[in-house]
């Protein structure tokens, strides 16, 4: 019996683990990241960049309009931060289904109070201020996946945009390429994007090559 207990409970751990992780990062043609999706067992939360939370609910896709997907209502369980609560928590999501959401405290660094702390067992950490200016307050981490960035002494190009996420690399354009495609990005890991150059006046900046959706690692980067 105590042997079935334990399995259930490693198998519940797994799951939520699984459950609670990125599974859609949407960004421009030029990488900069709009909201990041953090996928829950029956919900989503989407945050920006720095760490707050934008929109939640239930995504649902398009099956006649490609890429196109919708946030609805969560029938579940949402619980907000009352009144009483300290005041870098007031009145942000407290819990979302049996997900509950922490932030950073009014007595915690400056540079975090009020962002997302944890998501269920995600654990959401950020540049501080003694770190690369173009990198500060961004997202540093969430869970065991690592985000990294250009730093202030690259190509302007591609100074501040996420360079890695997890094991995935992203690569840019620089300011010295053609001036309808100049940082936009180049590659999501191995697929790679080209465009129509500035001597194409009708299409010019436009993709040439490339998928705007790409599921890399079991996360989808969809290009606006």
């Amino acid at each position: 019996m105590k042997k079935i207990a334990l399995i259930f409970i490693i198998a519940f751990t797994i799951n939520n683990l699984y459950a609670q992780r990125i599974t859609k990062i949407v960004m421009s043609s030029t990488g900069i990241v709009q909201k990041i999706t953090i996928g829950l067992d029956d919900a989503i939360i989407n945050i920006t960049p720095d760490g707050n939370i934008v929109e939640y609910g239930v995504e649902y896709f398009s099956q006649r309009i490609n890429n196109y997907s919708r946030i609805e209502n969560y029938g579940g369980r949402i619980d907000m931060f009352d009144n009483f609560a300290d005041v870098s928590f007031r009145g942000k999501l407290k819990y979302l289904g049996k997900t509950p959401i922490t932030y950073y405290a009014s007595y915690d660094d400056e540079s975090l109070r009020g962002k997302i702390k944890t998501i269920g067992t995600l654990m959401v950490g950020y540049y501080m201020p003694y770190d690369d200016a173009a990198s500060r307050g961004k997202l540093k981490n969430v869970g065991s996946t690592q985000i990294s960035y250009y730093t202030s002494f690259e190509n302007e190009g591609l100074r501040g945009k996420i360079s890695n996420i997890g094991t995935t690399s992203l690569g840019y354009y620089s300011s010295f390429d053609d001036k309808a495609y100049k940082g936009k990005i180049k590659n999501i890991g191995q697929y790679a994007f080209t465009y129509y150059n500035s001597f194409d006046l009708r299409f010019a900046g436009s993709m040439k090559t490339g998928n705007l959706q790409q599921n890399i690692n079991g996360i989808l980067y969809f290009i606006q």
